[in-house]
């Protein structure tokens, strides 16, 4: 008898909280409304952002974040001088996903480059942060005609020792999130997701309004909460599977930003042997940074992707 009320109280718990779920997607929906337009790839719609005229800049966003991440400063910065595009990846802010197995790198790259060529960006200079920065990296790699330079910021670029953290885990497994998600997306305290945003600047301070403008409800609704997970999961075997194949950018611009104490993203471990390996790399050591450079350090990345467009010919 003892189960029976057990199981039926544990059955009320997670109704209950798929239905308050619901209500703080709905939420989040209304505070952080699309901030731009939507292109079709097939039946996916891809939500962007773009400004400002001249050569072609694309930005990508790194993990649990979306556009808005880069539309904080670093877009408006940028249109002064470029056209500039930013993109949702699939499944994050309010691109669609592909499926549900969690997209991988190269099926992200596949998407997001075909978006831009569907908007007639003309051979874009590239910057992924992070997460993002390994999607250019996939981008640059299958599809490397489509892009005149490449810009890594803080970016994973080869494989690293450890494992994920439990909360990835639990929302990656098959059985353990989809049952635990709905309750993290129904119970979280706000005070835990502003930590986890005042955290990724670490050891630098959280630029004043950054949380306010970056959505963070965004990211712990259902679905996201789901696809970041298996987007976490999956990265190590799949860098993995690409870093063989560097070889290909070559020939290719490639600027490479990093600070020395992202402990998120080690320079040792990443951008240091991307350097090596590429005869066009170029490593900008930010003494002393952490793992968000492009805000606490924007004009070391702003010089960065300058540097890359007068090396590939776009600018006068």
């Amino acid at each position: 008898m003892w189960a029976a009320y057990v199981l039926a109280f544990a059955a009320a718990a997670w109704g209950l909280s798929h239905l308050r779920a619901g209500l703080r997607e709905r939420a989040a929906g209304a505070a952080f409304p699309p901030s731009g337009r939507f292109v079709e790839v097939g039946t996916t719609r891809v939500h962007y952002v773009t400004r400002g005229e001249g050569p072609d800049v694309v930005l990508i966003h790194g993990m649990s974040g979306n556009l808005r991440d880069m539309t904080f400063s670093l877009v408006d910065r940028l249109a002064k001088d470029f056209r500039v595009t930013a993109f949702d990846r699939p499944g994050m802010g309010y691109t669609d996903r592909l499926h549900d197995g969690g997209e991988t790198i190269v099926e992200q790259a596949a998407l997001l480059s075909a978006a831009s060529r569907a908007l007639g960006l003309e051979k874009p200079v590239l910057m992924g942060q992070s997460y993002g920065g390994s999607v250019a990296l996939a981008w640059a790699v299958e599809f490397p005609e489509t892009i005149s330079a490449l810009v890594l910021t803080a970016s994973p670029s080869h494989p690293w020792d450890g494992g994920m953290s439990w909360l990835y885990k639990v929302n990656s497994h098959p059985i353990l999130g989809p049952l635990a998600i709905p309750f993290e997306a129904a119970w979280v305290p706000s005070g835990y997701v502003q930590g986890a945003v005042e955290s990724v600047f670490d050891p630098q301070d959280m630029p004043p309004g950054y949380d306010s403008h970056i959505g963070a409800p965004l990211t712990i609704r259902r679905a996201a909460l789901r696809t970041n997970a298996l987007h976490r999961a999956g990265l190590l075997d799949q860098i993995a599977e690409l870093e063989p194949r560097y070889d290909v950018l070559s020939s290719m611009p490639v600027e490479l930003v990093h600070g020395t104490a992202d402990k998120t993203v080690g320079l040792h471990i990443h951008s240091e042997p991307l350097a090596e390996r590429l005869p066009h790399a170029r490593l900008t050591v930010l003494d002393g940074i952490g793992h968000m450079p492009h805000h606490v350090r924007e004009g070391a990345v702003v010089e960065a992707i300058r540097r890359a467009l007068e090396r590939a010919g776009k600018r006068d």
